[in-house]
């Protein structure tokens, strides 16, 4: 994933203002920031869902201003709103959006089986989706974006309002879809799981403040987390202002 001076403008609002960053493929992307500073309208350009208003780049290697059609297919979706039907069981759900992506009967049956052990949902198959926990219900939402065997998973916000435990089992998994070449871009306002990203992109009034591994980002703010440099960023600290003269 690469983008080249990426702008969006709606009329004379400068969502996006000219970003530029390159994520290697099979690396957790976490793009922080606080509300209104330009996320999801970066999001909707790269996955094809809003055409910039200049500059360009690169997902999938598909370019963003002619294969939009062509990245949408290729990327796994899950909202901050959790988004299944409540009542449909996790297999009817899992059977339900693999018909979507036009998975035969035979292949969603497979790919539910291995779904089942990977995202650790097990023993629960057959249990409407309304009745599960908060964590059941991210992990089912998280198997569904990947029953398509996507390459990039997109998720806003997966985790909010999950207790700490479901959070940690559900990062697990995260990893472990990374380790098998699956890059991933995720928002959260959890700095604990920012810090667990391989890359980080932070973003204030649609400019591109900060880019680097967490480790670097602390390093070069001279804090001891990531929580510190996002709080000087979006409150307009010393770290901040040196960095915008």
């Amino acid at each position: 994933m690469a983008v080249h001076n990426l702008a969006k403008n709606f009329g004379s609002l400068q969502a996006v203002r000219g970003i530029s960053f390159q994520v290697p493929a099979g690396s957790i992307f976490g793009l922080l920031g606080p509300n209104g500073s330009g996320k999801s309208t970066t999001i909707r350009m790269l996955c094809g869902l809003m055409r910039p208003s200049a500059g360009g780049g690169q997902v999938l290697g598909l370019d963003i201003l002619t294969r939009a059609e062509e990245i949408k297919n290729n990327i796994g979706y899950m909202s901050q709103k959790f988004s299944l039907y409540e009542d449909l069981t996790i297999a009817e759900n899992l059977h339900f959006f693999g018909n979507i992506y036009g998975l035969t009967g035979h292949q969603v049956t497979a790919r539910c089986a291995e779904l089942y052990t990977r995202m650790k949902i097990t023993g629960r198959e057959n249990q409407l989706v309304g009745t599960l926990s908060g964590g059941w219900k991210q992990r089912t939402a998280l198997a569904c974006a990947f029953i398509h065997q996507p390459r990039l998973l997109v998720l806003d916000e997966p985790t909010a309002g999950v207790d700490p435990v479901s959070r940690r089992l559900f990062w697990e998994l995260l990893d472990g879809l990374a380790a098998d070449g699956i890059t991933i871009l995720v928002t959260t306002h959890y700095m604990d799981e920012a810090e667990r990203c391989h890359l980080v992109a932070l973003m204030e009034d649609g400019n591109l403040h900060a880019f680097g591994t967490p480790r670097q980002l602390m390093a070069e703010a001279g804090m001891d987390s990531l929580e510190d440099v996002f709080i000087d960023m979006a409150t307009g600290g010393d770290v901040y202002r040196q960095e915008s003269r």
